[in-house]
């Protein structure tokens, strides 16, 4: 056994087994030596020598930056400390994983070179931000605003007194394009979709306004069959599961249940006659996929749900949709595009601002007004959306 130990080893033979030293952190910052062994091989040795160095470097790492004088932090260590200790420890897995995007793909790999926080300047955040902003047509918003927040952060922490991002160069975000179909484009693809599994939920998004996620959480519950009502108080969304450290990398993945995206979203909406006779015909047919299938049916009392009652993937109705208006020659529109057009039939009736976006469940109508007010004066063809005459088709 002893005779396979290569040269630079990193374990040693002793008492007929295997052994690798190792280090601990204590608290106090000492470090504790002392040693592992029970290995077969000096090749298993050396792995688990590498597992213990390198979780004592990440944890020597975090120590130093804890109880290092905040003046001689480097910037690039001070973002990483932010994101992984101090951010990630507050938002949820979903705004993680955007804010890992955007700090390991596009701020970090732009840093031509690295300074200390307090030497951080509007004109060195600038040049970083100009390179960010080449990545896509978001990136120099995105990454000035997560910027922003770390060192809004810096200042409450004490590592610098000001906050430099301020005085930067300001990136336009990316408005979203709406997409508007005329009358007529509407009429093919509601014809279209009436003969697919999605066609409730197409009249949901475009006659309630409801996204994605409200689509796929509602339950049969949710409506008053009596008012015509339906309460939207859940979403269904993603949870990926990122173990600490590993940036964007996702172990696992599977869908909760969550409250709506604002408070403002928890909204009680009127649903159109037809739209509710639509909803009556799912609830016969998912009672009889329960009959069908009995104890191997999930009842979650979804009304967009598979066959045997399990909901539907995120992506599912955004492709069906896709397929739909490819199939039918009508410009590709998605859930949210369908949303989009719900509030422009409203803008078109003369709805209210502060009324669309109560139903829309926006946070803010200051929202409401940047998606769609500033749209309709670039976009003449809202102008004449659906010649003013559109009717939800009946049932």
């Amino acid at each position: 056994m002893k005779k396979d130990n290569p040269q630079k080893s990193k374990s040693f033979f002793e008492n007929n087994s295997w052994y690798h030293r190792t280090k601990e952190l204590r608290e106090d910052g000492t470090v504790k030596y002392s040693k592992k062994g029970g290995f077969a091989t000096s090749k298993e040795a050396d792995k688990s020598y590498d597992r213990y160095e390198a979780a004592f470097k990440e944890a020597s790492r975090k120590y130093h930056l804890t109880h290092q004088i905040n003046g001689e932090m480097m910037f690039k260590d001070y973002l990483i400390y932010w994101f992984e200790e101090v951010f990630s420890a507050r938002v949820e897995l979903t705004t993680r994983m955007v804010g890992a995007y955007a700090l390991y793909n596009l701020i970090l790999p732009c840093m031509e070179y690295d300074i200390k926080v307090k030497y951080t300047n509007a004109d060195y955040l600038d040049s970083l931000l100009e390179r960010v902003a080449k990545a896509t047509e978001s990136a120099g918003s995105t990454g000035r605003a997560y910027l922003n927040m770390a060192m809004k952060e810096a200042v409450i922490a004490g590592y610098i007194k000001n906050n430099p991002v301020a005085a930067t160069k300001p990136y336009k975000r990316k408005k979203p394009k709406i997409v508007i179909l005329n009358k007529e484009r509407i009429k093919i693809l509601l014809r279209a979709a009436k003969k697919t599994n999605w066609y409730l939920e197409i009249l949901l998004a475009l006659f309630c306004g409801l996204r994605k996620g409200e689509l796929l959480g509602l339950k049969f519950s949710d409506f008053d069959f009596e008012k015509n009502t339906v309460c939207i108080n859940r979403q269904l969304v993603a949870n990926p599961i990122i173990r600490k450290g590993s940036k964007s990398k996702i172990d696992e993945y599977s869908l909760i249940e969550r409250d709506p995206k604002t408070e403002n979203s928890f909204r009680l909406l009127r649903v159109p006659d037809a739209v509710m006779q639509e909803v009556k015909k799912r609830k016969r047919l998912i009672d009889s996929n329960k009959a069908k299938y009995g104890i191997l049916y999930e009842d979650h009392d979804y009304i967009s749900c598979q066959k045997t009652g399990q909901p539907h993937a995120l992506s599912s109705m955004n492709n069906a949709l896709y397929k739909l208006c490819v199939r039918n020659a009508v410009p590709v529109i998605t859930v949210h595009g369908l949303r989009h057009m719900y509030a422009t039939i409203l803008l078109e009736l003369g709805v209210p601002l502060i009324r669309i976006s109560a139903l829309l469940g926006h946070g803010s109508i200051h929202t409401t007004f940047e998606y769609y007010c500033e749209e309709m004066d670039e976009n003449e063809k809202i102008l004449d959306f659906m010649n003013r005459a559109f009717v939800p088709m009946s049932a």
